[in-house]
């Protein structure tokens, strides 16, 4: 069980769409106008959860056409949002938009997010803790997801909040722009190797 919190800590911990664009929000609108979009995030992961869990994922999925299509609308998503990182001007804002994010952003994101699959596929295969109450082991990993999920998220909407009160450097901002948006290039890249590996 150790090493299945550990794994859930590591896994989501990493930039990718979800906690990237919570600390974007955060930079832009700050901490208490964010929380309906990481709100949102919260009930899109657990949706995706169950798709993975139900084998509803699997199904869907498993049509070439759809997972393409999928694909590319994640990727198309993802390099736009690393160029509104990289292309931010001399404030912070990881993301601009003219109104604060709300649920269904939150949501709609887990639903076209590859890490969010690829996250959720690895944890609930894998990682066996309990293999003779398949239910048990299944409603403690939500539990030990979950309650890992929520801290980690509302540190990056906190680091993104704080960053937009800081008096930084057009030069640092810049840094700190390129930084993030490299992160999001290679969460492309990823997403793209394991959609090739799956054709």
């Amino acid at each position: 069980m150790l090493t299945f919190a550990a794994a859930v800590f590591f896994l989501i911990i990493t930039p990718g769409p979800g906690v990237l664009s919570t600390a974007g929000f955060g930079a832009a609108y700050g901490f208490r106008a964010s929380l309906p979009y990481v709100l949102g995030l919260f009930i899109g992961t657990n949706l995706v959860a169950l798709a993975v869990i139900s084998g509803v994922a699997a199904v869907v999925l498993s049509v070439p056409a759809i997972r393409v299509v999928l694909m590319a609308v994640s990727t198309a998503y993802l390099l736009y949002l690393a160029a509104k990182i990289a292309f931010a001007g001399s404030k912070i804002a990881f993301i601009e938009a003219k109104a604060a994010p709300g649920i269904a952003a939150g949501v709609l994101l887990q639903a076209i997010n590859p890490k969010a699959y690829a996250v959720n596929t690895t944890l609930f295969a894998g990682f066996p803790f309990a293999p003779d109450n398949l239910v048990f082991e299944t409603v403690a990993k939500l539990v030990i997801v979950n309650t890992i999920w929520i801290p980690i998220h509302l540190g990056w909407l906190y680091a993104g909040a704080t960053l937009h009160r800081l008096n930084l450097s057009e030069t640092a901002h810049r840094r700190i722009n390129y930084m993030m948006a490299a992160s999001m290039l290679a969460v492309v890249v990823l997403a793209i190797l394991a959609g090739l590996s799956q054709t």
